[in-house]
């Protein structure tokens, strides 16, 4: 299972890649794996101000359907259409698997994210 060290990760199974103010979130390795083949992606408004832990939208896969859940607040500024060609995100979550693109509006709140090792014990990699 891929964990990169670069990343944040929540418990929900999302991560999250900063550059500047801007957070790349993704759905983990594990969770892609977890969900089976990945159908279509909902988001449920691509410019959303979202708090810590709202929901932004969902994850469809062959076997269940699951939320999708911001890792830190701020306003989303990019979706990735991955519809298209919904396996990118089985193929390459941390990739060109990306889910959506945020401004951050409070970076502390990344302190309160796991790093890779803290992830690889939660999931027992």
């Amino acid at each position: 299972m891929n964990i990169p060290a670069d990343l944040k990760y929540t418990a929900d199974h999302e991560w999250i890649r900063v550059e500047g103010n801007v957070g790349t979130i993704g759905v983990t390795d594990h969770a892609q794996g977890e969900l089976g083949d990945v159908v279509y992606v909902d988001i449920s408004d691509a410019s959303a101000t979202l708090a810590k832990g709202d929901t932004f939208g969902s994850i469809e896969a062959v076997k269940t359907v699951a939320d999708l859940y911001a890792p830190v607040s701020g306003t989303i500024t990019e979706v990735n259409d991955v519809n298209a060609s919904p396996d990118v995100v089985n193929k390459d979550p941390y990739g060109n698997g990306w889910l959506v693109k945020i401004t951050l509006s409070d970076p502390s709140e990344l302190d309160g994210l796991m790093d890779a090792d803290a992830y690889r014990a939660l999931v027992g990699a």
